[in-house]
């Protein structure tokens, strides 16, 4: 069924790839090459149109192999445009620097390599991005209409109801285009006949083995509530039977409140629940590189500014120019921050157990107007 249509898709997309990569090459060889778009320099020597397009007796396999490990031919149904297009990017951007390096290092060996066009190749590079992300365009748009008029739909059975089964439901019904259509839910905390959202309960969890055997379907999503992961295994076991294609959805949504990832330990699946970017070496690096860089940029841009404010604190309040108080960063390591001070200088004990509240009488003058937000000093100022 949708298994059956995935594979005539995939294939219609490879032949797709192959003629949008062929077109790529001819445009490219068009503009570049035949002299025809843009005029050839004087003496410059070229090679015969066969020798170009015999070239293609290696350039589309490869680039079929890449498009393969770039997973470009997966099922659209929820795979980002972004992140499509990002992985044809990839692809192209490899197969033009293993091309390159095969036209640099091997004019040594065939002497006809250094009559090849490198600008050509360039272009082709650019064409071909192109030409396959509006043939995949064209191929979203395509399905999405179907399956919004009710084909090729991919049918689900849900197990549990809970928070994640009714996340899951709000999504699909927010997105036809998906194709989803879920035919059930089975639970043992609900009656036969509830419905969330035309979506009814069909029976209990004991049951899932005599209406995976009555029904055809395409996937299981498992949504079991927290309290019932209990279940979990003897669940996992009659599904892996059926050899229906089964996926987890699990009800930590409201509990875990950031986006959690998955490692591998050796087999062993690890949930992160907080991912940290700036544990990556790269990341961290840059975020410094712009930390410094930004604030020197800010302190010369500003530095007008800052030393007028600076000398309007010294003149009109006794005490030091800046503020500097304790907070906690990274890996709960304290650090010291800096401000302009706004506030009269306080006893050390005292300043400790008292907030700063509106209209507190020891603000100072100048930091009466620096606490201000920007857009109050601007009363001109809108946003439309």
């Amino acid at each position: 069924m949708i298994k059956d249509n995935q594979k005539k898709l995939n294939r219609i997309h490879v032949l797709l790839d192959v003629v949008m990569t062929v077109l790529a090459y001819f445009l490219a060889w068009l503009i570049i090459v035949s002299g025809k778009v843009i005029p050839l320099e004087y003496n410059v020597k070229t090679l015969e149109p066969p020798v170009y397009f015999a070239a293609l007796i290696f350039i589309i396999p490869v680039y079929l192999v890449l498009n393969a490990c770039f997973h470009l031919y997966v099922p659209k149904r929820i795979q980002g445009r972004r992140s499509e297009f990002a992985n044809i990017c990839k692809a192209n951007v490899i197969g033009l620097m293993f091309f390159t390096l095969i036209l640099f290092g091997g004019r040594n060996i065939i002497i006809h390599l250094g009559y090849f066009s490198t600008r050509m190749l360039l272009c082709f590079f650019v064409l071909n991005i192109l030409l396959l992300e509006a043939e995949r365009m064209a191929i979203r748009l395509f399905l999405r209409s179907l399956r919004t008029n009710g084909y090729n739909q991919k049918h689900i059975l849900l197990v549990g109801y809970s928070r994640a089964a009714e996340g899951f439901i709000d999504r699909v019904a927010l997105n036809p285009e998906w194709g989803y259509h879920i035919q059930g839910i089975l639970d043992d905390g609900r009656p036969s006949g509830y419905a969330y959202k035309n979506v009814r309960i069909l029976g209990t969890i004991n049951q899932l083995e005599s209406v995976l055997a009555a029904n055809t379907l395409d996937e299981i999503a498992i949504t079991l509530s927290i309290n019932e992961y209990s279940n979990l295994e003897s669940i996992v076991a009659v599904c892996e039977k059926s050899g229906v294609h089964t996926k987890f959805i699990p009800d930590y949504n409201n509990i875990i409140p950031t986006i959690p990832y998955m490692e591998d330990l050796q087999g062993l699946p690890v949930i992160h629940i907080r991912h940290v970017p700036l544990t990556n070496v790269f990341n961290a690096t840059v975020k410094r590189i712009v930390d410094i860089g930004g604030a020197l940029f800010g302190l010369l841009l500003f530095s007008p500014v800052m030393l007028l404010t600076a000398g309007l604190i010294k003149l009109t309040s006794p005490g030091p120019i800046f503020y500097s108080q304790e907070r906690i960063g990274l890996h709960n390591r304290p650090f010291k921050m800096y401000k302009f001070r706004s506030m009269e200088v306080q006893d050390p004990g005292k300043e400790k157990t008292r907030w700063t509240t509106p209209h507190d009488p020891r603000v100072t003058p100048v930091g009466r107007f620096i606490r201000k937000p920007v857009l109050t000093r601007c009363p001109s100022f809108t946003i439309s």
